[in-house]
């Protein structure tokens, strides 16, 4: 049987540069766009079929950022597949980002300078919002959405028959001091990013205990550095034009500076070649790109410790019971 794979956010950047990746490999797959903009799908879709003229590549409208339209694509899903192999959990934003001039500054002048580059750790601040279904937009998209999806595919994720993998697109600016267990959704800081991002690699965690004897196994990449719409909104586009010698400079000394989507998309598509059982499931798999362009995966284990993400798990399911029985979530 032919294998499934849905991607989230799949119409640009490294979720694109996944898809054409994917269909390089092995284009008897029957690959699934879930997108929220079907205009930039269908030019998605489009451009794969170009290289590809013979691949199976359906399109769903999803935004994940919609409990609703969560719901809705889930159900469609149903409909069309009997099962779901590969799931990637790509999709996400940043709303609004800013950066902290003074935190900037300060670690320039640092031992810790690389550092500050490679992760953002501190030296960025977002300005969160409420959605239509009253949860914090950014904990909305990044992970409670992608959250609901699982939940409602887990007969098509869960089969006897075979095993299944989903795979978070998380990021090296996931910060455990970011991130509160009184405050799962961010709404009283200023990194709901980071916070969203912590999440699901706690998120990660918890699935591997509960779903791998149902044959569903989780992993968690970092992608790097990467241009993208997500980095091309914290400055204007013109200053990373200035800097993009710098940045290959720095690639000399820190191999997270992957800086195109297809190198950022390495990890994903490593993981895509790897059996589940082989795997680390408290690992984040990093992309990487040495000073030469070469691409590489380094496994690094995740900051995560043994109760939280048991914990986390347990708010979310509440969460989603609730979303189920009620219109507006404002006061969760």
């Amino acid at each position: 049987m032919e294998r499934v794979v849905i991607v989230t956010g799949a119409n640009s950047g490294i979720g694109l540069a996944l898809c054409e990746r994917l269909l390089t490999e092995d284009v008897q797959l029957r690959l699934c766009l879930a997108c929220r903009n079907m205009q930039r799908a269908e030019a998605a879709r489009a451009a794969l079929l170009t290289s590809h003229a013979d691949a199976h590549v359906d399109l769903l409208h999803l935004d994940v950022g919609s409990m609703k339209s969560v719901l809705d694509a889930a159900q469609e899903v149903k409909t069309r597949y009997r099962k779901v192999d590969f799931l990637y959990l790509n999709a996400g934003i940043m709303p609004n980002p800013q950066v902290n001039i003074g935190a900037f500054f300060k670690g320039l002048l640092s031992r810790n300078a690389i550092r500050m580059f490679s992760t953002a750790e501190g030296l960025l601040t977002q300005q969160d919002r409420l959605n239509a279904d009253g949860l914090q937009e950014v904990f909305a998209t990044n992970l409670f959405g992608h959250f609901l999806l699982i939940r409602e595919l887990e007969p098509l994720l869960c089969q006897s028959s075979h095993t299944s993998r989903v795979v978070w697109t998380s990021s090296s600016n996931a910060s455990h001091s970011a991130f509160s267990m009184e405050d799962i959704q961010h709404r009283n800081g200023t990194e709901p990013y980071s916070s969203s991002k912590y999440a699901s690699d706690m998120l990660s965690v918890a699935l591997n205990r509960q779903k791998n004897s149902q044959g569903l196994f989780s992993s968690v990449i970092c992608p790097g550095l990467v241009m993208t719409n997500l980095t091309y909104g914290i400055v204007p586009s013109f200053f990373w034009t200035l800097i993009m010698p710098i940045m290959y400079l720095i690639r000399v000394f820190t191999n997270t500076f992957t800086i195109s989507p297809y190198n950022g998309a390495e990890a994903l598509f490593w993981l895509f070649l790897q059996k589940p059982e082989s795997l680390d499931p408290r690992a984040k798999y990093h992309s990487l790109t040495s000073a030469l362009g070469r691409n590489y995966v380094q496994p690094q284990q995740m900051d995560v410790d043994n109760e939280t993400p048991e914990v986390l798990f347990a708010k979310l399911l509440e969460l989603e019971n609730f979303v189920k029985k009620n219109d507006h979530v404002g006061y969760i």
